[in-house]
């Protein structure tokens, strides 16, 4: 019997970008690695700021680049899980370099690039959390019903603000490592937060995941292509639309058991 990853992904336009005509300005990956004698599951999102001029492209680079040294930091098979802080600041020097280095050929400034980021790996016996700025991830250990917050949302001083990759000086990368088996895990940008989080408690809304992990169980390993067109639209429907106006994207996946 072997223990893999199934899960879904979508990203939504928010109504307030659909009514400026502009882009959305998210962008996610996930995608599972081999990992010693097991597999490891790797995600990532990230938000570009509404105010900045080249935010999607921003949010495409920190994902692009997040993800491919994450994928090289689990092909390390001798590497411990809990990502080490000179490494997890020598990545988001790497992101900002290659910010900096579109910004060159654009004749435009890095903080016209803005983006959020939230990265998780999930091994057999942990989890791992990079997070700059707003977004979530959330994660249930193997055997539990409820749902914890492995990574929450940074905010600013001001209201519906928060920290980009692109600040200067460079702003604090939160590292978290909870060690365990999970069973579910969860990343989303902040256009969920409110829909996803309660704030009053600091903790995930149960009936909000539920519905999403449940249909993932005996699911093939890989993305559910089916399933996450039904999370398109969901995101995509006015009863989520009446509640938040911003991008949003979305990853939700289950760990089970297959043959």
């Amino acid at each position: 019997m072997t223990l893999c990853w199934s899960w879904i992904g979508a990203c939504s336009k928010g109504s307030s970008h659909i009514k400026s005509g502009t882009e959305c300005q998210d962008f996610g990956t996930c995608f599972e690695r081999p990992y010693r004698e097991s597999t490891a599951l790797i995600a990532v999102v990230s938000d570009g700021a509404g105010s900045a001029q080249f935010s999607s492209r921003g949010s495409r680079a920190v994902v692009q680049t997040m993800a491919r040294q994450l994928a090289e930091f689990v092909r390390d098979g001798s590497s411990s899980p809990s990502i080490p802080e000179e490494l997890a600041l020598q990545w988001l020097d790497d992101m900002r370099d290659r910010i900096s280095a579109i910004a060159s050929r654009k004749d435009a400034k890095p903080c016209d690039f803005a983006a959020t980021l939230v990265a998780a790996v999930v091994f057999p016996s942990g989890l791992s959390v990079c997070h700059v700025g707003d977004g979530a991830c959330i994660v249930r250990r193997q055997g539990q019903q409820n749902w914890e917050v492995a990574s929450w949302p940074a905010h600013g001083e001001y209201a519906s603000t928060t920290f980009f990759v692109t600040d200067y000086p460079a702003p604090k990368l939160e590292r978290r490592f909870l060690e365990g088996e999970f069973s579910d895990m969860a990343i989303f940008s902040d256009g969920l937060e409110r829909l996803a989080l309660d704030f009053a408690n600091a903790c995930a809304f149960n009936r909000f995941f539920d519905p999403m992990s449940a249909p993932l169980s005996g699911l093939r390993p890989g993305r559910d292509r089916d399933l996450s067109r039904h999370l398109r639209r969901f995101l995509d429907s006015p009863r989520v639309a009446e509640r938040t106006d911003d991008d949003k994207t979305l990853i939700v996946a289950k760990r089970t058991a297959i043959g």
